[in-house]
Parts: C-alpha cells; sequence; structure tokens
C-alpha cells in the first residue's frame, strides 16, 4: 500500500452492485479487500483485477482476524439476502444474513478500533412513503440492521451512512429482474405475462449508483459526518412499468410481446415509490434510462 492510498474491505462483492463498486475502486486507486463466503463465484467483472479476497466461514473470530489483516479506512456493507416475498424456510437465512452477518461485521470494526462504514438499505423499508413501514420481511431485516448499528454509534463511536438504494440496472448484471425477464422473452420468443403497470419504478443506472457510494466514502474519509446519516440514491423520476417497458423497447429495438394485466399485483405491491429521501452531496444521474437502456443492447 502506498502512503496515501485508501484501503477499502467489501462485503457483497460478488454480487451486482458489490462488482461494479469493487471494480471502480480499484480503478480510483484504493487497495481493495473482499470478504466472500466459500464457494463464492467471482463476477467476470473483478476476474482480472487486483482485489484481495477473504474467506469468510461464519465464525465471529475469522471477520476480527480479517479486519486485523486489512485495517480498512472504510467498510462497504453490502452483502444480503434479498426476498421480495418470504417463507417460512427463508426465516434463519434471512436472519444469519442480514443480521447475523453484519453484526458480527460491526464487532469486528469494533475490536479493531475501525468506525467508518458505508451500509446499504432499501426504499422498501418505506412502503406508503412512510417514516418506517417495511414492504417485506427482508426490508424489516434491513431496519432491525440499522437498531443494531445504532449500538455501535453511540457507545463506540462509530461513523456511518446508510445508502438506501431503490431499482439498480446496468451492464453485467445476471439477476432475475426486469430487464432479464425482458431479454429473456425476446430470446426465447415468448410472451411475457405482466400485471397492468401502473406502479411506479425508479430505476438508476449502477454507474450512478457506485457514485453515490464513492461519495459517501469521501464524506466519511473528510470527517463530515458524527453520527448516522442515510440518502436515498433515487432517479427522482419514478415512472410507470408500463411505461418503462416500452420506453426500454423503443431504445434497444427489441420485439417483445408483453401480456399485460395477465398477473395479479403481489403482496403489498409498491405501487408508488419513497419520495422523502434526501440525495447525498450534490449527486444526481448523469445516466438517463434511454441512453442506459441503449447501451445494455451493445
Amino acid at each position: 500500500m502506498s502512503v496515501n492510498q485508501q484501503v477499502a474491505l467489501i462485503t457483497g462483492a460478488t454480487g451486482f452492485v458489490g462488482a461494479h463498486l469493487a471494480k471502480r475502486l480499484i480503478d480510483d486507486g484504493w487497495e481493495v479487500h473482499a470478504l466472500i463466503r466459500d464457494g463464492s463465484k467471482i463476477p467476470n467483472l473483478l476476474i482480472n483485477e487486483k482485489l484481495s479476497l477473504h474467506s469468510y466461514d461464519g465464525r465471529t473470530e475469522t471477520l476480527v482476524q480479517c479486519m486485523s489483516l486489512v485495517k480498512p479506512n472504510v467498510v462497504f456493507h453490502l452483502a444480503s439476502l434479498f426476498l421480495s416475498q418470504h417463507e417460512t424456510k427463508d426465516i434463519e437465512p434471512l436472519i444469519q444474513s442480514n443480521l447475523l452477518f453484519g453484526s458480527q461485521l460491526l464487532e469486528a470494526m469494533r475490536a479493531n478500533n475501525i468506525s467508518n462504514l458505508i451500509n446499504t438499505g432499501t426504499s422498501w423499508q418505506h412502503y406508503s412513503n412512510e417514516s418506517y413501514n417495511p414492504v417485506c420481511l427482508y426490508a424489516a431485516t434491513k431496519q432491525a440492521f440499522e437498531a443494531i448499528i445504532e449500538y455501535y454509534i453511540q457507545a463506540c463511536n462509530f461513523k456511518v451512512i446508510t445508502l438506501k438504494l431503490f431499482d439498480t440496472y446496468g451492464p453485467n448484471d445476471h439477476r432475475p429482474k426486469l430487464i432479464a425477464m425482458l431479454n429473456n422473452a425476446e430470446k426465447n420468443n415468448q410472451p411475457l405475462d405482466m400485471s397492468t403497470g401502473e406502479q411506479l419504478i425508479d430505476l438508476v443506472h449502477i454507474d450512478d449508483v457506485v457514485d453515490a457510494y464513492l461519495m459517501a466514502a469521501h464524506r466519511l474519509l473528510e470527517k463530515q459526518i458524527f453520527c448516522h446519516e442515510r440518502f436515498a440514491i433515487s432517479s427522482g423520476n419514478p415512472i410507470p412499468l408500463k411505461q418503462l417497458v416500452q420506453l426500454y423497447i423503443k431504445a434497444t429495438g427489441k420485439n417483445i410481446q408483453v401480456n399485460w394485466g395477465a398477473r395479479p399485483y403481489r403482496f403489498r405491491e409498491v405501487m408508488n415509490t419513497w419520495s422523502e429521501g434526501v440525495p447525498i452531496n450534490d449527486w444526481q444521474i448523469f445516466v438517463s434510462l434511454e441512453d442506459g437502456f441503449k447501451a445494455l443492447d451493445q
């Protein structure tokens, strides 16, 4: 490590947002370490990058040792288990991934006098635009983890920024979400059954999302924060799903047949996105939906 080089420890680097963040940090000259579970597949985006990998075996002591070795200036916590709806069998995995692992991470930071954390929340903590109303159990675990963070802020002087993400998209996205569903429908020449499409979608390109994480990191490093700040990573311009799909088809020229109204809305469907969050610093959207969609098809 050079004298002025910043050091990052990332959880969730094998996921879509985490992989893009890791690559951007490396490109920006950071020394980047990723904490991954045994057997995790490294995304193609990171295969040839200067990324140091550390294995997590479920033990708090392992995280304490890793934190002592890495000594990060900033910990980026993106790892989580996302489930839009849960079943009884999902309780243990949700708690283990979204609460236990995060608590172990916080304790490892405390044991090594490391206090700068960027946490990842979700707009789904704010169903019906309320200050707290979880859309699903996943969102409830995100809120619960923020409550655990509060102890470390009050007792151990942690400095924390939580970025609450909306929907994200971009290149190298293999998640089974809207864009992948549309592409699969065209590839297989099969119609896609969807709801009537009136729910608002707030979609943010990954490059803009990563910009927000970098802004948060610099805010911590420049000691502009003294407790817990929360910011919404929103486009500020949510549009109905039906309009979004039409925009995607027009931008990419794909021939996709959608059967609108063929599926019911799911339980606690988010019809209107959270609008009460504030953006971080001077962060703004640089990649328009049209440009982002066109770039996906190149």
